[in-house]
């Protein structure tokens, strides 16, 4: 069965630019020629000092990761499970939810828990997210770097029922 399409979007006036932008590749931003605000998402008039006088402009295309969830759960026609929902601090200023694409998520996401687990301490939560990246993921370089983490404390990666990832994974 073919995947469903995903929605496509109306533009307004007001949003016009940012969809041609899109469809060129680019992500078009408005600043304010009073203030030099940079904004998102686009409106006609500037949301620090009301100002109609905005212009468009390209983005530079660099963003830090501000944070980020891999949904599992089909959401919406169009969007295959795993994926990774972000906001993302553009290098102009206005944070966006967008995609990330093009690298592994979940096993990454797995071995990070497990790193973050092994530092704090809480090595039963550390070894609940090494089991459930080795059982799906176990031939990955993820899994094999959370594995030999846990061998520096002679820990194996083993289900602890009591973790809250084998609640939500039961």
């Amino acid at each position: 069965m073919p995947e469903a399409m995903r929605a496509r979007p109306k533009p307004t006036p007001e949003t016009q630019h940012f969809w041609d932008g899109t469809r060129a590749g680019e992500l078009r931003l408005q600043r304010c020629d009073g203030c030099a605000h940079v904004y998102f998402p686009p409106r006609p008039f500037c949301p620090s000092c009301a100002s109609r006088k905005v212009s468009v402009f390209k983005a530079s295309g660099r963003a830090t990761l501000y944070s980020y969830v891999i949904n599992h759960r089909p959401a919406a026609p169009g969007f295959t499970p795993p994926y990774a929902i972000a906001v993302v601090a553009l290098e102009e200023g206005p944070r966006m939810m967008s995609n990330i694409t093009g690298c592994p998520q979940t096993p990454e996401a797995l071995e990070r828990l497990t790193e973050a687990y092994y530092a704090l301490g809480v090595y039963n939560e550390a070894k609940t997210a090494a089991a459930v990246l080795g059982h799906n993921y176990p031939g990955s370089p993820w899994y094999k770097d959370a594995y030999d983490l846990l061998q520096g404390r002679h820990l194996q990666p083993e289900i602890d029922q009591g973790s809250w990832i084998s609640r939500i994974l039961s």
